[in-house]
């Protein structure tokens, strides 16, 4: 047990802290060394065949080339299991991992913030039916910092480089630096899950964990998002419907340069060039090139590319324009409810409330107690009944999990009902 644990140990209403004893120790290479990348067939098929016969859960990673390359693809696949040892896969020249992840479906996986990486995964034909977030759990645990580096160091006293984790991941072949890197991120996950299950049990929190990992394990693949120009940063200071529909038309014609070149968007054109346009609405290519991001290295053909976008905006029909403000389900922004429904924003002010400070008594954070969503739409849509019951299943139809609702339906109840 670490030094935070017999603190913790001790007094069960103290949080887990970082450990004030002796410094953590550097975690310079893999165990076994690093191993060779499988860029092949027939050594992924050698892969399969360790793991599969391997025991116990399996670590799981993956490296991104966010903010280089389009979209959120994995370009390294690192693994770790009792008997097989650490295997690093790359999933560009093995494109299909539908065998091993066939093999390990029944497995345990064992990753860190598991909903960044499972679509990447999932992409490649690797889908958990059981997993452990050890993010998560430290979350749960009430840790006060989360990240991997962090959580090894505090939970189990040594410390990781984690200097490479923003690099090129796309490029080949990949610096033996970063591969000794990406193997150790999963050298000690499962130690680490160990530690954290042994935490969560002592604190009598083991069951919520387990539930919330079988909720991410259950989820279905996101929908695509409605509108995603409208994430442009920078767009609320857009506010007339034409230079709105000028954003739109730069931030399409930008995704289809970028998908086509397999380059992060941002690397095309910056999000402050298509605001700075919008708010500009340039009559010509040569007014175009004036403007903040599209100045003197930008070539004519780019200039006049980007200029035809604005063109199509500046064409369109009132009628075709976009209305400012996305159309979402659901509740509005609290900050209309004192104007909206001054009792929805009573309810929700008193909800908050009991969320916190239970939340508080718990030692974990009040959006893992219960999602501030689940909160808004409680309160801006309460069940007649306020009974505890009722309470319940409108928490239950909402997405809460059981532990969730056992925890705050009494507290969310008393709430509502002071303020009906």
């Amino acid at each position: 047990m670490t030094d935070a644990q017999q603190t913790a140990a001790a007094d069960p209403g103290l949080a887990p802290s970082e450990p004030s004893g002796p410094a953590p120790v550097p975690l310079l290479a893999p165990r076994e060394g690093v191993p060779p990348v499988v860029a092949d067939e027939e050594s992924l098929a050698g892969v399969v065949a360790a793991f599969a016969a391997g025991s116990g859960p399996v670590a799981v990673d993956a490296e991104r080339a966010s903010g280089y390359r389009y979209g959120q693809r994995a370009y390294l696949v690192q693994l770790r299991r009792a008997g097989a040892g650490t295997a690093l896969i790359d999933p560009v020249a093995c494109p299909d991992l539908g065998a091993l992840g066939g093999e390990l479906a029944v497995t345990e996986w064992v990753l860190h913030a598991a909903t960044q990486d499972l679509p990447c995964l999932r992409d490649i034909g690797m889908v958990p039916t059981r997993l452990f977030d050890t993010e998560l759990a430290g979350r749960l645990a009430g840790f006060a910092r989360v990240g991997l580096g962090v959580m090894v160091e505090t939970v189990l006293g040594y410390s990781l480089e984690k200097g490479h984790s923003a690099v090129d991941w796309s490029s080949r072949p990949l610096p033996e630096p970063w591969l000794r890197y990406a193997a150790l991120d999963v050298e000690l996950l499962v130690d680490l899950r160990d530690a954290l299950e042994e935490e969560l049990t002592r604190q009598g929190k083991f069951d919520w964990a387990l539930e919330e990992f079988a909720a991410i394990a259950a989820a279905p693949p996101p929908p695509p998002r409605k509108d995603p120009w409208r994430r442009t940063s920078g767009v609320h200071k857009v506010r007339r419907r034409r230079q709105l529909a000028i954003v739109r038309e730069l931030w399409t014609a930008r995704d289809q340069v970028a998908q086509r070149r397999d380059l992060s968007p941002g690397k095309v054109l910056s999000d402050a060039a298509i605001i700075a346009a919008a708010q500009a609405a340039p009559v010509d290519a040569r007014a175009l090139a004036g403007l903040h991001g599209f100045g003197h290295r930008m070539g004519r053909r780019q200039l006049q590319h980007w200029q035809t976008a604005v063109d199509r905006a500046r064409a369109l029909p009132e009628a075709e324009l976009p209305q400012p403000g996305q159309q979402v389900s659901g509740p509005p922004p609290p900050r209309s409810w004192p104007e909206k429904d001054p009792a929805a924003a009573a309810r929700l002010t008193a909800a908050r409330a009991a969320v916190t400070a239970h939340a508080e008594e718990l030692n974990l954070p009040q959006e893992n107690l219960l999602a501030p969503d689940v909160v808004r739409r409680l309160c801006w849509e309460p069940p007649a009944d306020r009974e505890p019951a009722a309470i319940a299943g409108a928490l239950r139809a909402l997405g809460a999990r059981e532990w969730q609702i056992a925890r705050t339906s009494d507290s969310l109840a008393q709430a509502l009902a002071a303020e009906a």
